[in-house]
């Protein structure tokens, strides 16, 4: 359980928290907030200080319904992002959302250090889940630039993945899934993959709840696990909040979610995650 990148390691014996930095305009918590020089890195700054070990840059929403971005677009968002954030800080390991392969690479060469990919190496660049032989793009890229990959289970895309989604089973399927991905990307040279279920992309709450109860299904795996709640609608749905008043339940997800085999915690809340993973870690090793 440890995570290797260019310049550090990252020892998972403790779960990490990876700090959410969104400069798009539409995202479902924090959209537009972030959009110049001085947001961004003030974002950022507040994030490591409070502890992050990862910053995940998105410039692509990938909420329900999401506008679609051009490949263009996306890269002119996040490139100049990802360079100013790695010249700002040098030491931070930083993470890029995005599930094209193109933009992938560009960001490693500009300073990346991971890929979180929210389509598990299945949208082509028109968001649109593709043949098998797209899925093997992002996938070879991943191989030659040899860096850790989240593979996470999407059901349609952000456009349609609420539309009703069903499993017989949401465990067993996501558990196919992974079984499937796993051996593609390690195919293609693939060494370090981090798993995320998914929650809230093609899922009811009751699947999330699951998802959630049976996580630790997925050690099978032998892969590191990532958890995704932070201030969503399986929360607010149940509690009755809206995204900005759902940091206490997001809390109570997280700390669930560390008790069920989370090795990572992707949040906006940086802060409150490091806690739950210091309170979780006292009572794991008494």
């Amino acid at each position: 359980m440890q995570l290797k990148f260019r310049n550090k390691n990252l020892n998972l014996f403790t779960p990490a928290v990876m700090g959410i930095l969104n400069i798009t305009p539409d995202s479902f918590y924090d959209g537009g907030k972030y959009s110049d020089e001085r947001t961004i890195l003030l974002h950022a700054e507040k994030m490591i200080n409070d502890g992050a070990d990862i910053i995940d840059i998105g410039a692509c929403s990938t909420r329900p319904n999401a506008t679609e971005v051009s490949e263009e677009e996306e890269l002119k968002r996040l490139i100049p992002v990802v360079k100013l954030v790695r010249r700002k800080f040098k030491d931070v390991i930083i993470s890029v959302d995005t599930f094209r392969s193109k933009v992938a690479e560009y960001s490693v060469h500009e300073g990346a250090d991971m890929i979180n990919d929210i389509s598990g190496g299945g949208f082509t660049d028109a968001v649109i889940p593709s043949a098998s032989e797209e899925s093997h793009s992002m996938f070879e890229t991943i191989g030659k630039l040899n860096v850790p990959y989240v593979l996470m289970h999407i059901k349609g895309t952000p456009q349609t993945m609420q539309n009703n989604p069903h499993y017989e089973n949401v465990t067993d399927e996501v558990m196919e899934f992974f079984k499937e991905k796993i051996h593609l990307a390690l195919k293609h040279g693939i060494k370090q993959i981090i798993l995320d279920p998914g929650f809230g992309f093609g899922k009811t709450v009751e699947h999330n709840y699951q998802l959630l109860k049976e996580l630790s299904s997925f050690k099978e795996f032998e892969f590191p696990i990532l958890a995704g709640v932070s201030r969503k609608g399986m929360i607010n749905k149940v509690l009755g909040t809206k995204p900005e008043e759902a940091l206490n339940g997001t809390t109570v997800v997280n700390t669930i979610a560390l008790m069920n085999g989370a090795n990572i915690l992707r949040v906006h809340d940086v802060k409150e995650a490091k806690e739950a993973v210091k309170i979780f870690g006292l009572v794991k090793n008494i």
